[in-house]
């Protein structure tokens, strides 16, 4: 079996509900597609089975939120911080570059709805050495996110040459690839892939990964991840709380232990953005407070993650272990302040 790219298609292996069917592909929305490997470790018994609803679309993806002005298609403005059109700009020490805007499955949570799975494919020779010549000429941004997208859906040989042009410019440029392979199609992980990093032995690469379910790691997950971390690569996770799929503290204590025991450190626990066509998976703030205060009682230092927000608005990142957060004079709405003293809100509910 093929990646599934279509409703119709999706209807022929899996018994659709109304809410499923309802679903209409339009410009606020990621395109459908999964991954063979991914559709196999869903429960196809299961409606509400967590690895479906992440890639799955339904209706509620469709609901724009419109009556709030602080739910957009871009909730981190990086269009504001874009330098050009695959570089932003946002913290002073780092950069995120677009690679590209295809991704192997499409999460129905995506927050970079703005760009992703719109077809533009991978960034031009052209924008990737004018993004180096940014970089190289500013030595106060001391790491890369290779993102998109996902950076993997490239060649080893594309991906090579990408990387060849900012390290000629900065060697000591530390460069993190943000992928889901290893929950998509971990075979993508493969000695060829991890002898073209090796070549590069200036400075060092990170793997960022975003497992959301413990049903994720699966054999073939475990062997991809060996990989990397056997060749002396640090993995680091990317959780994303996700009402219905793993707002439950026992499902997120047994992730974090595995993926540490995986040598796979969990790095964030990230509040969903405030991104149009999700609110179907918000999990109160107040019940996400209540979930890492007892998961900080459960795990290592080691196993817990920073629970973090990115602020409506490009407010940017606040770790909620760090951040004072109040409630308005009705408690309709959180107060939080960005590290640089902006004042953002978030829903009570």
């Amino acid at each position: 079996m093929e990646s599934i790219k279509s409703m119709e298609v999706l209807g022929q292996v899996l018994s659709l509900t109304q809410e499923e069917l309802s679903w209409k592909e339009g410009p606020g929305t990621v395109p459908l597609r999964i991954t063979e490997h991914f559709f196999n470790l869903i429960d196809k018994n299961d409606p509400n089975d967590p690895l479906r609803k992440q890639v799955v679309p339904t209706g509620l993806e469709n609901i724009e939120d419109d009556q709030d002005e602080e739910i957009t298609f871009d909730p981190q403005q990086e269009e504001k911080y874009s330098v050009n059109s695959r570089l932003v700009h946002r913290y002073k020490n780092r950069v995120a570059f677009l690679v590209t805007d295809l991704c192997p499955s499409y999460c129905r949570h995506c927050f970079r709805r703005r760009f992703t799975g719109k077809l533009m494919g991978c960034v031009s020779d052209e924008i990737a050495e004018e993004s180096a010549a940014y970089v190289g000429n500013r030595p106060e941004i001391k790491e890369i996110l290779f993102t998109g997208g996902d950076v993997l859906t490239l060649s080893n040989s594309h991906l090579e040459k990408l990387i060849t042009m900012f390290r000629e410019k900065r060697p000591d440029l530390l460069i993190r690839i943000c992928t889901r392979y290893l929950t998509t199609d971990p075979k993508r992980i493969d000695i060829e892939f991890i002898s073209m990093l090796k070549k590069f032995r200036s400075a060092p690469f990170y793997i960022m990964t975003q497992f959301n379910h413990p049903k994720e790691i699966s054999e073939e997950s475990v062997k991809s991840i060996n990989l990397l971390a056997d060749n002396g690569f640090p993995l680091m996770n990317q959780t994303v709380l996700l009402k219905g799929i793993n707002d439950d503290v026992l499902v997120l204590e047994e992730l974090f232990n595995k993926l540490l025991f995986l040598r796979v450190k969990p790095y964030y626990l990230f509040q969903l953005d405030y991104v149009k066509g999700t609110s179907h998976f918000r999990v109160p703030l107040e019940r996400g407070f209540e979930i890492q205060k007892e998961l900080t009682k459960r795990l290592s230092g080691l196993a817990n993650p920073f629970y973090t927000l990115d602020l409506p608005l490009g407010g940017g990142k606040v770790n909620f272990s760090q951040t004072q957060v109040t409630k308005d004079e009705g408690e309709q709405r959180f107060i939080i302040k960005s590290h640089s003293g902006e004042t953002r809100f978030y829903p009570i509910g």
